[in-house]
């Protein structure tokens, strides 16, 4: 069974999870697991916000890997640079 969806409303939806901060996301994602474990959400809008929660779990994943992508990238800079730097002191 597949629901009916607005699709420029979850288009929409996901551009503005984008442009979130991780530290946005991750309290909106609270808010929506809050909403959930109360239990008393009709079943069409349990599923929505459970969707919502997982398009944001998903952009918060992907920002976490392109920050440790970042911090990987920067260490293996700065090491190198100080290989550079012992590799000229011998000489």
């Amino acid at each position: 069974m597949r629901l009916k969806t607005d699709f420029k409303a979850d288009l929409a939806m996901a551009e503005e999870q984008k442009q979130q901060s991780f530290e946005q996301a991750l309290e909106q994602l609270e808010q929506l697991v809050n909403e959930l474990e109360q239990g008393d959400l009709p079943l069409e809008q349990s599923l929505k916000k459970f969707e919502q929660a997982i398009a944001l779990s998903r952009s918060s994943q992907q920002q976490l890997q392109q920050a440790e992508q970042k911090v990987t990238t920067l260490l293996a800079e700065q090491q190198q640079s100080g290989n550079d730097e012992s590799d000229g002191e011998l000489m």
